[in-house]
């Protein structure tokens, strides 16, 4: 496998998505076109912990091998989606006194900097925990905000906010053995709501401020954009998995039964309509008080003119822009994306991890910087 070829692994815990691309060839959006797309039932995961690596290293290799044979190549490395409650991400300000006597910043102050950052992160927040992703948010220079490189300004005091996005360090070292023991070489690894963001997120978006929410079978994954990176990271242990539930209790149908219904492949007059409004309108509500209550802790609350995106399984319920407009009193819309391999195409927003891993590893040495508007 050459560098040209590079494949994202998303591992949910309803399915296992793989998207292999050709960095060589780009659509009309300047985006890597997909040559081998390959989806599994996932097995041996809970809320998105490994609960058994030989269960998740077959649905691996199982979505693997389909994506494999569409693409007709041999995958060896890949780049691995982190998603499940076990996802965090932890905001801490430090600062130095600048090393010389001249009072210039040099680079050695900027090292030095971030590791007062990594050290100054509470005990309690990285128990057990590895940093998977670190992002600076602001310099500043004598208590002045500072945009851009801080190198070679002058100050005495040099002050840095970062982003640490962590992850329980037994969740990783789990999804990596799975991956390894199904052949595959793990590149890297990045948190899921931070690789949809490559392809659901416009530039103009990501500057103006937003929320991606991701509502997957047993988690809800939200990350939050301003001046185009990422300022928080949660996820929250609920899902459409539990809408599918509350419809199985309330219409009193079976699971199987309660999923057709959930997604409208059932319809008619078997059940009361209004009932089945009113139980998804519950759960739903009560992921986007979840989400509701992230923004007040951030102060970011009513205040993201770009607006919440939805995406991810759940994203395909009916009206869930609209009540999440309501509840969250900004602007909503459901993300979606077009793209085909040779054999299978997609549009909808659930392919949007593993496919953003396979645009972080594409730029995986510089950081994408990419306006997908």
């Amino acid at each position: 496998m050459t560098r040209n070829i590079i494949t994202g692994i998303d591992v949910g815990t309803y399915h296992v998505k793989v998207v292999i691309v050709d960095a060589r060839e780009r659509n009309e959006k300047g985006m890597p076109r997909i040559i081998g797309l390959g989806i599994a039932e996932s097995h041996g995961l809970r809320h998105g912990y490994v609960t058994n690596v030989k269960d998740v290293k077959a649905s691996i290799r199982e979505a693997v091998s389909i994506a494999e044979e569409k693409a007709g190549v041999k995958v060896k490395k890949a780049f691995l989606g982190i998603g499940g409650i076990g996802l965090s991400s932890i905001n801490v300000t430090s600062s130095i006194i600048t090393s010389r006597a001249d009072a210039e910043i040099t680079d050695l102050d900027i090292k030095k900097l971030h590791e007062q950052c990594e050290k100054d992160i509470p005990k309690p927040a990285i128990a057990n925990r590895r940093i998977i992703y670190n992002i600076p948010l602001q310099y500043k220079v004598d208590n002045e905000p500072v945009l851009g490189s801080i190198e070679g300004l002058t100050g005495n005091k040099v002050e840095l906010k970062t982003l640490f996005v962590t992850c329980l360090d037994h969740h990783v070292t789990d999804l990596i053995q799975a991956a390894n023991e199904a052949d595959i070489e793990v590149e890297d690894v990045m948190a899921a709501p931070i690789s949809a963001s490559f392809v659901m997120l416009t530039k103009s978006q990501k500057n103006a401020g937003c929320v991606l929410a991701n509502i997957g079978a047993e988690t809800v994954s939200i990350a939050v954009f301003e001046n185009n990176i990422p300022t928080s990271l949660e996820v929250f242990p609920i899902g459409s998995t539990d809408i599918t539930n509350d419809i199985a209790l309330g219409l009193k149908v079976p699971l199987e039964e309660a999923e057709q219904i959930k997604i409208g492949a059932i319809t008619g007059s078997s059940y009361p309509r209004k009932k089945l409004e009113e139980i998804i309108t519950a759960r739903l509500s009560d992921i986007f008080e979840l989400i509701e209550a992230h923004l007040k802790k951030i102060g970011r609350n009513g205040l993201l003119p770009a607006g919440i995106i939805i995406t991810g399984g759940g994203s395909g319920l009916n009206t869930i822009d609209t009540l999440a407009k309501a509840s969250l009193k900004l602007p909503s819309r459901i993300g979606s994306i077009f793209a085909s391999d040779n054999k299978s195409s997609f549009k909808d927003g659930t392919w949007a991890v593993a496919y953003g891993l396979c645009i972080w590893g594409l730029h995986a040495e510089e950081g994408p910087e990419l306006d997908n508007s």
